[in-house]
Parts: structure tokens; sequence; C-alpha cells
């Protein structure tokens, strides 16, 4: 998806952050039990929404703070057709819910954005599957159909963008691409890997990007990498070329544990929040179109703060 087509702001050449762990941050940190790991019902209930308020507003404010941008991400990862089954949620349901997603993103953003402070409101897909495993895989042209419906309520919605995150093979990837491009959404694609750097499907990331952009046309706004730890990906990243450009975004673990070890976890690994912070800017120094800098399983505000102390 050309830049000139779809622009964002997150491409001009400035920092852009987002949130961290929010899952992780909403059981470990605030007790709350999360059926499916979904986030969404908390929209329902007057608790929830509050509780999704005291989540975000540190993230914000540390974005006004610091002069940057901020992506702000709905809290639908799980709001697809396959999880809301495990729910109750039925079509008509999950479309709502998008929706809802979007308003509410749109209220943080009227809250706590700053005079001048760039808020994107982006529409947060998620694998139909596990996150960890690559099972069950579709066909680029399933995903396509099977996502369609949850990119359609952003667009109606009003979102400005749309991100397929926790991408563990390259169809879905597609598919989703193939989604948000025919309802005019730009979209970014946020790939897992293991602790050898490769998506839990077994191919290279480099591999993966190639096959993306080869079998869309380049359509992807950009790609990320997220719910992995720094440790398992810097390496992957020595080999040069033009896929490599096309990173603009990191959200890292803050555990250098591998998925199978932080899935039978019972406590929460933190990690360091300083010693990520030099990681993330030792990633700056290997990729230098890295915009977005933000968490993913394990992180809070704590660790953006490090991060924008050692990158910004």
């Amino acid at each position: 998806m050309p830049a000139d087509r779809y622009p964002l702001p997150q491409l001009a050449g400035t920092s852009f952050l987002t949130d961290g762990g929010l899952e992780t941050t909403l059981v470990f940190h605030e007790g709350r039990e999360l059926p499916a790991f979904a986030a969404f019902p908390l929209l329902a209930e007057a608790g929830g929404r509050e509780a999704l308020r005291r989540y975000f507003a540190p993230y914000l404010r540390l974005a006004a703070e610091r002069g940057t941008g901020f992506v702000l991400d709905t809290v639908t990862w799980r709001a697809n057709a396959d999880w809301g089954a495990q729910l109750g949620y039925g079509a008509a349901e999950l479309a709502a819910v998008n929706r809802a997603a979007v308003a509410f993103a749109a209220e943080l953003r009227e809250s706590f954005a700053s005079d001048g402070m760039p808020v994107v409101i982006n529409g947060v897909i998620g694998p139909r599957g596990d996150g960890y495993r690559a099972e069950d895989r579709m066909t680029a042209e399933a995903a396509e159909a099977y996502h369609r419906a949850q990119v359609n309520a952003f667009r109606v919605a009003g979102a400005e963008m749309v991100s397929a995150i926790t991408m563990t093979y390259t169809e879905e990837a597609i598919g989703i691409v193939r989604a948000a491009e025919a309802a005019g959404l730009p979209v970014v694609v946020s790939f897992t890997v293991e602790t050898d750097g490769r998506l839990p499907s077994g191919q290279s990331l480099r591999a993966a990007i190639e096959q993306v952009d080869r079998e869309t046309g380049g359509a992807a706004a950009y790609y990320m990498i997220n719910c992995a730890h720094p440790s398992h990906f810097v390496a992957a990243l020595a080999e040069g070329g033009a896929w490599r450009d096309r990173i603009r975004g990191i959200r890292a673990n803050a555990s250098r544990k591998s998925h199978a070890e932080l899935d039978a976890a019972t406590e929460l690994d933190a990690g360091d929040p300083v010693e990520l912070g030099q990681l993330y800017r030792d990633l700056r120094q290997r990729l230098d179109g890295l915009a977005v800098l933000g968490g993913c399983c394990g992180t809070d505000h704590r660790h953006l703060r490090a991060i924008c102390e050692a990158c910004l």
C-alpha cells in the first residue's frame, strides 16, 4: 500500500510510541480474569472501561511528555469469530464490539492527547488461532474472507489504520492485507518469532516479509515484530537487504523466555526495563526506519519510559 496513497504520520520521520502488554498488565497487575485472554469484553462494563482508561493513560501521557506521536490500539486482538464464539459472541455482536472499540479509542484520544500530538487509531486484528503456534493454517483466500468482517467494522467505525498483530505464518497476513486494501485502510503486519528468530511456521523473517510483499504488491504500509524478546530476533536482522527497511516498529516482550515457557508460566516475568531500553537502542542502530516503539507481553509503562530514555 503506497505511502503516498495512504499516508500515515508515523512514516514521516518522527518517533511514535504505542502501549505495552495490555493483557498481561490486566491479568498480573490488575488481577482481572480474562477468559480466552480477551480484553474486549471489558468494553461492556463501566469498571472494565475504567480499567482500560487507567491502562492507556500513562502511555498517552508519556508520549505527550516526550513530544512523540502515538499509535492507539483498539482492544480487539481476540475479537474475531473463533475467539468470540468461545465467549458467546455472534457475528453481529462482534461487529458491534469492534465498532465500540474504535469509539472508545477516540474517547481516549480526546481525553489525553495534547495539542499537536498526532494519535492514530489502529484497529487491531489478532490471529484466528493461537498467537504462539502456526496450527490449522488457512490459505490467503480463506484468511481474507475470515478477517473481512473485522476489517469492515473498523472501516465503518472510522479507524485510521489496521494492524495484523502476532502473525505466525504468511498466508494469514496476506489475507488480512488484501482485506484491508479492499476496504481502503492502511495496514501493518506484525510477525512474531521463536527464540531462533524464525516464525512459528519455521519461515525466516526475511522470507516472510518478502513473500507478503510479493503476493500483495507491497500493499502493507510497513512491518513490525512483536511478542518476542529482542535477543530472539536480533541475529535475524544481521542480513542486509531492502526487506529490513520495511520494518518500522518493534513491540518486544519483557522476558527472554520462549513462547512455550511463557504459555506455561503462572507468574509474570517483567525482565529488566533498563536492559530492554538498551536493546531497543541497539535495534534502532540496525533499523534506520524504526519509528514505532512499544511493548508486548510483560511490559508496562515502566518499560516504555526506559525505552524512551534510551532511544529518544
